[in-house]
Formats: C-alpha cells, structure tokens, sequence
C-alpha cells in the first residue's frame, strides 16, 4: 500500500490539487494583482523570506535534527495550496489575492525549493549525506505536478466554466482522501517508531504553523490597510502546501522520517485555521451593529 500511494496516490492527489486551483483561477484573479500590488508583495516576500527563517529558529529552538529537521524546513519552502484558498474564503478574506499568491509562489518555489533543499540537507545532515535533490530533476518534476496542472485547470475553466464549477470541489475532496491515505501509510511505514518522530516533530510543527500565522498577520496588519487582505496574507504565510512537502521528501529523497513535520503541520493546520476563522467571522458579526448604528 505505501509504495503504491507513494508512487501513484501521492503525485496523483497533488496533480488534482493543483488543477482545482487553476479551475478556480480567473483572468480577474491575476488582474487585481497589478491594481493591487501592494498586498502581493506583502505576502510573497513573507512567504519566500519569513517561512524559511522562521523555520530554521524553530528547529535550533526545539533541538531537531537529521531527517526530521530537513523534512520540516522542507515544508517552509512549500508555498499556500487548496486549503489557504478555502480557508480564505471561509474568513471572508481576499480569495482573488489568495490564489494568485498560490499561483505565484507555487511557480518560484520550483527553483526554491531544490536549491534551499540541497542547503538543509548539508546544514542538518551533514556532508555526508546520502540524501540529494538534483537540481533539474527536481524542478522538471515540480513543474510537471505543480505548475503545469494549475495551466490545464485554467484552460479547462475558460474553455468548459460550468464543467470548472461544479468539478472543483469533487476535486478537492478526492485529493484530500488521498492525502490523508498517505498520512495512515507513513504512519504504518514508520511502526514502531512513529510515537518518537511525532514527539520531535509534533511540537515544532505546530509552533511553525501558529508563529508564521501570527507574523503574517501582524505584517498584514502593519503594511496593509485593507482587513480582507490582511487575512488573506495570514492564511497563505501560516498555511502551507504539506502534499507538495510530502511529494518531495517521500517520492524524490525516499524518507519517511522527513515526512512526519508535514504529516503532523497537515493535520493541524486545519484546526488553527478553523479556529482564526470562527474568530474573524465573530469578530464581523460583533461589529455588524456598530456599523449599522453609525
């Protein structure tokens, strides 16, 4: 069962992921970026900047190490996906500017990620590694199952938009159980030794996720006026894209150690995203009479 969903289930789920996102993509999305930018920028140079430097502090602060250590600073690399963009439209957020940072940063952490990747090989391995990211084979198969689905999803939309519409949350439902087989397969692949993994990882995934939330959305909220993207950008910094961590350290390094900071960061971003979310709607509906009184 693992070495079928790591080399069939695994790049399958996050091909449809990424062509959900290019479903939901429209030319508008990538227009209100010029209009905008400054939102934009806010949030892509916090991802490409903040995500990796805060997860290097993380792993020196909580002792990680080896495998588990590149596994997690892995997914710092790995830009927003599928769950930002829902999240932000749950949060009443910026969806437009949530997919088109999806979009953007999906295409730069294609460079990225192999050469950033090589770097914490060598930083947490040590030299004598016998882990490698070849640098083109890698990007050839990040663009393959990230870029390149997120381009047929567009052309579906504008050639079939009713077909677009209703296919995208089938989509994402059918990619979201094949993510959470892989999570049950690495789990049963580690045995005996999953508790151990889960105790070193399970507290630096957490403060990764909650710490770069929080920063996104204090950065938003210092540089950004308007409060929809200011929401937006804490979802995309502190939601990441754990199939494309998992496609990396499982399918390409082969290690299932590096993939339980993913593994552990996918389960529990959903429930502080869930949480900021019923906060920011409560915080709407308080403000409802307020505005209605003025």
């Amino acid at each position: 069962m693992y070495q079928a969903l790591v080399g069939i289930g695994l790049p399958v789920a996050l091909i449809l992921i990424m062509i959900g996102v290019g479903l939901s993509l429209t030319s508008k999305d990538f227009t209100r970026v010029f209009m905008q930018p400054k939102a934009f920028l806010v949030g892509i140079v916090c991802q490409m900047l903040l995500l990796p430097l805060v997860a290097i502090v993380i792993i020196d602060l909580t002792g990680l190490t080896g495998e588990v250590a590149i596994g997690l600073f892995i997914l710092a690399l790995c830009p927003g996906g599928t769950t930002s963009n829902l999240y932000s439209l749950l949060a009443k957020a910026d969806v437009g500017l949530s997919i088109s940072l999806t979009v953007i940063a999906g295409f730069v952490t294609t460079f990225t990620i192999p050469l950033l990747g090589n770097w914490a090989i060598y930083h947490y391995a040590g030299a004598d590694s016998q882990f490698e990211l070849p640098v083109l084979e890698t990007w050839i198969k990040l663009m393959a199952i990230s870029v390149i689905p997120i381009l047929i999803g567009m052309g579906i939309r504008v050639q079939w938009e009713n077909f677009a519409n209703k296919a995208e949350p089938y989509v994402n439902k059918f990619s979201a159980a094949l993510l959470g087989l892989m999570i049950v397969s690495i789990a049963f692949e580690l045995g005996e030794s999953v508790v151990d993994y889960l105790a070193q990882a399970g507290i630096a995934a957490l403060s990764l996720n909650v710490l770069t939330m929080v920063l996104g959305y204090l950065v938003g909220k210092w540089l950004v006026d308007n409060d929809q993207q200011v929401r937006t950008i804490c979802l995309e910094v502190g939601l990441q894209n754990g199939t494309l961590a998992l496609l990396v350290t499982v399918t390409i390094l082969e290690s299932a150690p590096m993939s339980v900071g993913p593994s552990v960061y996918s389960l529990l971003m959903f429930v502080t995203a869930s949480l900021f979310t019923m906060v920011t709607l409560r915080k709407d509906r308080a403000s409802k009479p307020e505005v209605a009184a003025s």
